[in-house]
């Protein structure tokens, strides 16, 4: 197993584990639904090397981004020294694998190295089932808000309520 930034030649994969992803939430109904994100996004990310992905023989196992910052959906965080991780995806021949735990390895790793103080990451709905997950993978969970500003935000965020898990290094 490797962890990586993703490259272009990774994007349209990334794509389709975000379809897999987001039909795989489809089909449990009860939780919120990820939306088409956009190209031009993950473009960008994988640019700014802030696209990863766990490699196992050569296949993409699972991917994540990270941000260093985010006002809109951790709102007064202005000031904080944070890793944010987003949209973790799985390849479906890897499952089982808590690829969960491996990032929070690897991100305390990471954020501490940028002189970040947290590794935090959200999830919309209230996914019970998704809140332990993260929880038994070493986050706290802080609550369920509402955000107030959801413009510019991918679609599922101005949905439903949002999960706020964080790791305090």
């Amino acid at each position: 197993m490797t962890i990586t930034n993703c490259t272009m030649g990774d994007i349209d994969e990334i794509f389709r584990l975000y379809k897999i992803a987001s039909d795989f939430q489809k089909a449990k109904k009860k939780v919120t639904v990820w939306p088409d994100f956009d190209r031009e996004l993950v473009g960008c990310e994988i640019r700014e090397n802030r696209q990863w992905k766990i490699t196992i023989d050569g296949e993409v196992a699972c991917v994540w981004a990270v941000t260093f910052s985010d006002d809109q959906i951790w709102e007064n965080s202005q000031n904080d020294a944070a890793v944010y991780i987003h949209r973790i995806a799985t390849n479906p021949n890897f499952r089982g694998n808590n690829f969960v735990a491996k990032i929070v390895d690897w991100a305390k790793v990471y954020a501490k190295q940028d002189g970040k103080d947290f590794v935090r990451l959200d999830t919309t709905g209230n996914n019970t089932g998704l809140i332990e997950h993260y929880k038994r993978s070493g986050f706290d969970f802080l609550g369920i808000v509402d955000l107030s500003d959801a413009n510019g935000l991918p679609g599922h965020y101005s949905n439903a309520p949002v999960c706020l898990f964080e790791i305090k290094l």
